[in-house]
């Protein structure tokens, strides 16, 4: 008898420690499809060319390792593709790289756009009910932008440009018990000499399964990101990209 409580003891408490440690230690990792639709434009002199550009779908690649270890950041890493093309027709000069187009010359846009963020956050909040995290983001923008002239294609010029952001970052999640449904809005923000950066999303979850070994979650969200450059890497711009993303969320 004095065996078995023994037994039964240790097994508690095994699964005690168990819970525990999947509750403070854990690695995240999603993805997402995003339906983006792009506006703005960009130029070499701060003179920008407002484009028409196609609407897209992207990807959205994150992972994130949460810990116990205090005073230690929990650190996330997330992989954005931007890509999108477009055209129009200037109303007044316009100037690219080494090449300036005149007033009401048709020209295509071809952008390949990504972005990196290097979070580090802490949980001041973070439990079945509601958790709020708050940080800093260093957001990596890598970019190659290319403008051709429509109808005289020999004339185009193509710039890359690439550089670290600072910005604030911060999460709130709230969960409704015995539902399997939450809810939670995520962003970075930066507003310092002439740059302006955004970077907000809001989506509702549901869980799809729960169990000691892995969690899966289901995404349904809106996610909109301008980025407002002055003199970035000689690259400015005022392109805003938004829409709605669906993706998957497992949890280690």
């Amino acid at each position: 008898m004095k065996k078995t409580a023994v037994t039964l003891g240790l097994f508690v408490a095994s699964a005690s420690f168990t819970a525990k440690a999947d509750t403070l230690l854990g690695l995240y990792v999603g993805a997402q499809g995003w339906n983006m639709q792009t506006s703005g434009g960009f130029s070499s002199d701060g003179a920008n060319a407002d484009f028409d550009f196609e609407d897209q779908t992207n990807t959205n690649l994150y992972a994130a390792f949460e810990h116990p270890v205090p005073l230690i950041p929990n650190i996330k890493i997330q992989r954005t593709v931007m890509d999108t093309s477009g055209e129009t027709t200037l109303n007044s000069q316009y100037t690219f790289g080494d090449e300036v187009y005149a007033n009401n010359t048709d020209v295509l846009a071809d952008v390949q756009l990504t972005t990196t963020d290097f979070i580090l956050y802490y949980e001041l909040f973070d439990n079945d009910l509601i958790s709020f995290d708050v940080g800093i983001n260093a957001k990596q923008i890598e970019g190659e932008l290319l403008v051709t002239e429509k109808d005289n294609t020999s004339t185009s010029s193509r710039e890359s440009f690439s550089g670290p952001v600072p910005m604030v970052y911060s999460r709130l999640a709230i969960g409704i018990p015995f539902s399997g449904f939450g809810a939670f809005v995520e962003g970075s923000f930066l507003n310092i000499d002439d740059h302006t950066l955004s970077d907000y999303q809001a989506a509702l979850s549901y869980s799809l399964m729960e169990n000691l070994a892995v969690d899966v979650t289901f995404q349904l969200g809106y996610r909109a990101v301008e980025l407002e450059l002055d003199d970035l890497d000689d690259i400015y711009s005022n392109l805003e990209f938004k829409g709605v993303y669906a993706g998957l969320e497992v949890h280690f």
